[in-house]
């Protein structure tokens, strides 16, 4: 059991193989011991999440050093970096044309997690500081990326998914759009038939600050039933985020 009495936070950049792994188990932790998922190049023998996209991505690493392990993880894809790897990762979930043909500087998040301890305390905001440096770095105007419902029950998450579309959906010029073959349409419950209340409660913590700072979604879910989970693609443009609340995430406000 890991005391979180008193952590002593650290955002660095993975710089070595023994970080990227430590990076990997911490996804391993969470995205395969707690919600089951998968994936053709996960190791179980040694507990790492891995893909075929992690050389190419950038990892940054939440240290807890009063623990001495790695708390929290953000993996970071730049567009000269999908240039090299071939295609953005979603691009396997979602036709990116949008957004890649839109001629803006664009990032592309992914595998954001906590560890289980460290979940609704000052963790997360920790991340959003140091992804708001690396996004001012280098000048990243889009951000966008998958975040996940956990499961794949769409009726379940109907009112969810119908509350994204009507009320978050992206504009045509910037909004990714689920590849068929394994796409759910999200317009499921008319408008006026959506328990709101309900609805936001079945929404995951990390998309609801998504769309607090501004964020929109792409038109679709895609069910990834390796992950065991229900996709949508998150795009936040940072000409309009929402800068009260950037100001929550960085800390600065007490609201």
């Amino acid at each position: 059991m890991i005391s979180t009495a008193s952590p002593s936070f650290r955002i660095a950049m993975a710089s070595t193989e023994e970080d990227l792994r430590a990076a990997q188990r911490l996804r391993y932790e969470v995205f395969v011991e707690e919600l089951k998922g998968g994936g053709a190049l996960v190791d179980h023998e040694a507990r790492l999440e891995r893909d075929r996209f992690d050389p190419f991505f950038d990892h940054m690493l939440l240290f807890d050093d009063s623990a001495g392990r790695v708390v929290g993880v953000y993996r970071l894809l730049r567009s000269d970096q999908a240039v090299k790897a071939g295609q953005f990762y979603s691009a396997d979930e979602y036709n990116l044309s949008q957004l890649t043909g839109s001629g803006r500087k664009l990032l592309e998040l992914g595998r954001s997690c906590l560890h289980a301890a460290y979940r609704g305390g000052t963790a997360m905001y920790h991340l959003w500081m140091g992804l708001a440096e690396y996004v001012a770095e280098h000048e990243i105007e889009v951000l966008f990326g998958v975040a996940s419902f956990h499961g794949t029950d769409i009726d379940r998450l109907a009112g969810a998914l119908s509350l994204l579309h009507h009320r978050h959906l992206a504009p045509e010029g910037l909004r990714p759009i689920a590849l068929s073959s394994h796409a759910r349409d999200m317009n499921i419950l008319p408008k006026d038939q959506i328990d709101r209340r309900k609805a936001m409660r079945q929404i995951p913590a990390l998309i609801k600050a998504y769309l607090r700072l501004g964020g929109v979604v792409g038109q679709g879910a895609y069910i990834d039933h390796a992950f065991n989970t229900t996709d949508v693609c998150l795009v936040m443009d940072t000409a309009n985020m929402n800068q009260r609340q950037v100001r929550i995430y960085a800390g600065s406000d007490a609201a």
